[in-house]
């Protein structure tokens, strides 16, 4: 396992060094999507072989709907990269520029990050999402998919390779760690730092936290979504039934899926019976405060304090009432995970108050929170959502997979 990883390590750093044009880039990434295509009937082979042992080993329904690949989900991957097609190479940008009075001439210039690990579970579209987001950005990338898709996500890396080398271009700028060994990625985290500049973990709670305790390397990610939605006193209420519907049960499983509804207290009375009894006759467990429960007809369980920072990756809500803008931002601060967190409100001002003040990577108004993903943002995909507080923040895409350099030229100048 040792001399496997190492290899390759060693073979993505080889990659790095390998300036691709941008024609290029766009070259690999059109054959890429004609090899999907033509390759159609073997991927959902491939595909059903994880789906079988996917139910052989009695995995949950929503991790087997995440692993499923089908016409759908393939046109969906063919056109997130057509996306990333049509966006500007994010390399060698410059981004400001100017002249020192000294007679420097200093550049800002975007680069590439280096070599980049994905570490992520059941979605195989990660496979082609990643490969082609960290291609088109200029950094090889080693992905370690979960044992459930590895069928799905070997053959999609190997037509990322196949349209590499038809290109005459470095096949080891996109590898996939083909061990199911799980001690694979404790030594990825711990023994390749000399190797791997990033590390990205896509997945569940328990993966992203180990990720974040033994990595070595710089991680890029976020631990949890405990995301929220605040309904104002200044709220249309057709609206807030709408929002926190579909911010609760579009998706229940996914990271940006409101956990907690903050209610103003002087709406109580007329918004509380219709926007939780509309989440409840739609299969959602209600738990809510002592205010909550007092103006609330239907069946609610009361909150303990654990409930609201808890992420429940189902169909249960945690509801508090909260005594004014102020305080429905205090609770976010508090117990949110700086993830994606939501006001519902007519009144502009305080919608700029809210968006302003929140810790959130993404704060959004009259918006569900669902909407936090980088295919919805525009970025053709992303390789993950970060809450870090450093950048980047939020969905990382093409344009996030750059940091930059200064690039200073003078004639001959030396200090005094």
């Amino acid at each position: 396992m040792r001399n496997y990883l190492f290899s390759l390590g060693k073979n993505a750093k080889k990659a790095s060094i390998e300036n691709v044009s941008s024609v290029k880039k766009n070259q690999v990434l059109k054959d890429y999507i004609f090899l999907i295509k033509d390759n159609h009937s073997k991927i959902i082979l491939e595909n059903k072989k994880d789906l079988k042992n996917a139910n052989k080993n009695k995995l949950k329904d929503n991790l087997i709907k995440r692993l499923l690949l089908d016409n759908k989900k393939l046109l969906q991957i063919t056109n997130s990269i057509k996306t990333i097609i049509s966006f500007k190479d994010p390399v060698d940008q410059t981004l400001k520029k100017w002249k020192r009075p000294n007679g420097l001439k200093i550049e800002k210039k975007t680069v590439p990050i280096g070599v980049i690990s994905v570490i992520y579970e059941s979605r195989p579209n990660v496979t082609s999402d990643v490969a082609a987001l960290c291609f088109k950005s200029g950094n090889p990338v080693i992905l370690k998919g979960g044992s459930e898709a590895y069928y799905s996500n070997k053959i999609l890396t190997n037509l990322f390779k196949k349209a590499l080398q038809k290109n005459k271009i470095n096949s080891n700028y996109v590898q996939f760690i083909e061990s199911k060994n799980r001690k694979t990625v404790d030594f990825l985290l711990t023994k390749m730092i000399n190797y791997i500049d990033v590390v990205i973990p896509r997945g569940g709670r328990g993966l992203v936290k180990k990720v974040q305790e033994l990595s070595r390397i710089p991680v890029i990610g976020h631990l949890e979504g405990i995301c929220h939605t605040y309904i104002d006193d200044q709220a249309d209420l057709t609206m807030s039934k709408k929002i926190t519907l579909n911010a609760k049960l579009r998706n229940t499983a996914i990271c940006g899926a409101t956990e907690t509804i903050l209610i103003h207290q002087k709406i109580l009375k007329k918004f509380c019976d219709p926007i939780l009894s509309n989440l409840e006759k739609n299969g959602c467990k209600i738990i809510g405060d002592k205010n909550i429960n007092k103006f609330y007809n239907g069946k609610i369980k009361i909150a303990k304090e654990s409930d609201w920072s808890t992420e429940y990756l189902g169909p249960t809500v945690s509801v508090k009432s909260v005594k004014n803008i102020d305080g429905a931002i205090n609770h976010i601060n508090k117990y949110g995970t700086m993830h994606t967190d939501a006001i519902v409100t007519k009144n502009n001002k305080s919608a700029k108050k809210f968006l302003k003040q929140v810790k959130s990577s993404i704060s959004m108004h009259n918006t569900s929170t669902q909407f936090a993903d980088g295919g919805e943002f525009g970025f053709g995909g992303e390789v993950g959502i970060s809450t870090n507080t450093l950048p980047p923040r939020g969905p990382v895409g093409l344009d996030q997979l750059v940091s930059y350099k200064y690039q200073v030229t003078s004639n001959g100048r030396i200090r005094k």
